[in-house]
């Protein structure tokens, strides 16, 4: 069976907590770099973005990639990687120093912070002369969700832009108690599933943690839009644009008294409050039934893959669109880059060009895969699937993940269904309000202490609610919420004002 290829879902939460990125730069950035007037002139753009795999494979992708843009661009691509446990420093380095730098991986969560630091380029003006190929495959509220003060800064990847919630459970353990999991729409519901597994398969654990992650953590967004940080949110994605203090609000409260109630009758596993292995782990060892999960289109193949078991989706929440999920990955063009023009041109093949686009996903055909049709393709034979030939295996992070091969044995149509996911999703009021925490850095460094101390116990219902929710919200007060509630809410009133 081969090896997952990367899951975006997995890295959205390492990307969330990269928010204050820039937080503590010095406030000096790098000096502007006119727009080149040679254009057409050879080019080399300089690349950067995080890897969750290795850079095994990617110079022969280089030198594939730079052989078809030299002739249509008349540029070559250098690539610049680091791992996401050095994404922070790296890239915090890249921009503020003075070495070439075109393009930059970015997130929703730290594009407001870069661009008060003037970090990037607005790209209006060079979507609208060398990127219209972008704008015509893009959803403008793609381009939205990307924008700060009316102008686009990142262009989002073309992915799983919306997301759904619910739990992911081992399907062969359902059909043995001819449990349909479709069928699973309530709390009340998935509470008697877990009735069912802790009576009747005593070695296995009704409800796991994936790594570090409340219960909570992945059903929550399907009910608020939490503006970028979740410190401060918009219930039911509307809420007439009015933030509100989610912690103290009754449907959280009900949340815990529900999670507190499922680790007191043994439903959930009792190392929860401090778990750092993934739900994978659990349910390979046959120790674990279920967790929480955003889903989408293909999600049930997915996590089969990497647990090794047969899993299946019940969707509590249904899609819903916000600026976090669309621009949770994006690439945008750094304010020291000397060609901005060819950076553009460079990105509009990204997100038109299927030969490029399958390069960066998977590599060079005969060498990292082979085709079993038009659109599918496998590893070559003798490949060992735990350790594929083209390392990166990112293909949700590469502009138009719509036109990339899918892999033999999956649905071919995924992607299509994929596009129609991602249509008919809820949009959230705000869809398209960027956040930038700077103002408010110290009241949120006080508030993670305190959501530190507090939260994955509640959450996990390792904590008593009655006791301990007073307390964690007495120490959100104290460390400054209402002036974050506040400062937040200014900001969307005035991106309201000015999206009239």
């Amino acid at each position: 069976m081969r090896k997952i290829r990367g899951s975006f879902k997995y890295l959205l939460v390492a990307v969330m907590a990269l928010s204050m990125i820039v937080a503590g730069c010095s406030n000096k950035s790098s000096s502007s770099n006119s727009s080149s007037s040679h254009s057409d002139e050879p080019y080399e753009i300089t690349m950067l973005f995080p890897i969750n795999g290795t850079e095994q494979g990617l110079d022969e992708v280089v030198t594939e990639i730079n052989k078809i843009t030299k002739e249509k661009i008349n540029a070559t691509v250098k690539i610049k990687t680091t791992s996401w446990a050095a994404w922070t420093q790296q890239s915090n380095l890249a921009l503020v120093g003075g070495d070439q730098l075109d393009i930059i991986m970015t997130t929703s969560s730290t594009m407001g912070t870069q661009v008060s630091k003037g970090f990037l380029l607005p790209l209006d003006d060079l979507l609208a002369n060398q990127g219209q190929g972008i704008v015509d495959v893009m959803d403008p509220d793609y381009l939205k969700a990307a924008s700060v003060d009316g102008k686009v800064y990142a262009l989002p990847s073309i992915r799983d832009m919306a997301a759904s919630y619910g739990f992911m459970m081992r399907q062969d353990i359902l059909e043995k108690y001819k449990i349909d999991a479709k069928k699973i729409k309530t709390f009340d519901e998935v509470e008697e599933v877990f009735k069912t597994i802790k009576e009747n398969e005593p070695n296995m654990t009704p409800l796991v943690m994936d790594g570090t992650n409340s219960p909570l953590t992945r059903l929550m967004p399907g009910m608020y839009d939490g503006l970028g940080d979740g410190i401060g949110v918009l219930p039911g994605f509307d809420n007439g644009l009015k933030v509100v203090n989610w912690f103290e609000t009754p449907e959280y409260k009900e949340l815990l008294d529900r999670m507190r109630k499922w680790y007191l009758a043994g439903y959930i596993v009792k190392d929860a409050a401090t778990n750092q292995k993934p739900a994978a782990t659990f349910v390979k060892a046959e120790t674990g039934f279920a967790w929480q999960a955003n889903l989408k289109p293909g999600a049930d193949r997915q996590e089969s893959v990497i647990t090794t078991k047969p899993m299946t989706s019940a969707e509590l929440l249904a899609p819903v669109m916000t600026t976090s999920q669309v621009a949770a990955i994006n690439f945008s063009i750094a304010k020291n880059s000397k060609n901005p023009e060819k950076a553009m041109k460079f990105l509009n093949l990204l997100y038109t060009d299927k030969e490029i686009i399958n390069l960066m996903d998977w590599g060079v055909e005969g060498k990292h895969y082979v085709k079993k049709s038009d659109n599918v393709i496998e590893y070559p034979e003798g490949t060992d699937p735990t350790k594929p030939p083209y390392g990166i295996n990112q293909a949700w992070m590469f502009g138009n993940q719509l036109l990339s091969y899918t892999f033999n044995g999956e649905d071919p149509d995924i992607y299509k269904k994929l596009e129609e996911f991602n249509n008919s999703a809820m949009r959230s009021k705000a869809l398209g309000f960027t956040y930038n925490p700077e103002p408010v850095k110290t009241e949120l460094a006080a508030i993670n202490n305190v959501t530190t101390q507090y939260q994955r116990g509640l959450e996990t219902g390792t904590l008593d609610p009655e006791v301990n929710l007073p307390k964690f919200l007495k120490a959100l007060k104290d460390a400054g919420i209402d002036i974050v509630i506040e400062e937040k809410q200014k900001q969307l009133d005035e991106w309201a004002m000015n999206n009239k």
